[in-house]
């Protein structure tokens, strides 16, 4: 169907990729249009295809997962990269969200969760577990345990109360639905408030803002 999330698998491990197509075609509004073996390939498919949301595995010969995700999110601006790695620890999966992944899961997460993982991301927005951020954030970016530098305060006085608010809670890894319901707001409203921190603090989308969050010290302190 034209609506259909078109899928573009990339991991070296053929067995790997088998069994995500198993699942995904099986759902009816996702199709997986292609796979790769490694970062290379995976390039090569993306602009061929124009998939809507490339699965990404990290660690692969050749070109790897964080180049791979570098180059897509660089050249198809409106292809969005999720990453999946085996290790909740892995300062590649930090580096690929560094590099624009929309998304960080583990391999074994639950096949509801892969799906409605991609259609989150396919909706434009992001997918991080706030457990696997703050591992993520203390491994690529030691010194945010301490205070906000001027650079990163200045950056907060960009935000009205309620925009820092919307920050802390994106941080948190909640959805719209979820800050709606914290600050007793509409839905719209939220996406308008996170629209606009992301404007202003020049961020390609939530996953930044997670890692923002952690950076301007306003989690995990």
């Amino acid at each position: 169907m034209s609506g259909d999330i078109r899928l573009l698998i990339v991991d070296d491990q053929e067995l790997v990729r088998y069994g995500f197509r198993l699942v995904l075609d099986a759902e009816p509004d996702m199709t997986v249009v292609g796979e790769a073996a490694e970062g290379g390939h995976a390039l090569e498919a993306a602009h061929r295809l124009r998939p809507d949301v490339v699965l990404m595995d990290v660690r692969m010969p050749g070109v790897g997962g964080i180049e791979a995700t570098r180059r897509i999110t660089s050249l198809l601006p409106d292809t969005r990269v999720l990453v999946l790695t085996t290790f909740d620890l892995d300062e590649y999966a930090f580096g690929a969200l560094r590099a624009g992944a929309s998304g960080f899961l583990l391999k074994d997460t639950r096949p509801a969760e892969l799906t409605g993982a991609i259609r989150a991301v396919n909706a434009g927005d992001a997918v991080v577990s706030p457990r696997i951020t703050a591992k993520l954030i203390e491994v690529g970016t030691p010194h945010l345990a301490g205070d906000p530098a001027p650079a990163a305060a200045s950056a907060l006085d960009t935000l009205t109360p309620r925009e820092r608010e919307v920050l802390r809670l994106i941080g948190l890894g909640a959805t719209n639905g979820e800050i709606a319901s914290t600050l007793h707001l509409s839905e719209s409203t939220v996406k308008a408030h996170v629209g606009r921190v992301l404007l202003k603090q020049g961020l390609r989308d939530r996953v930044q803002a997670v890692i923002l969050a952690y950076e301007l010290g306003i989690v995990g302190r």
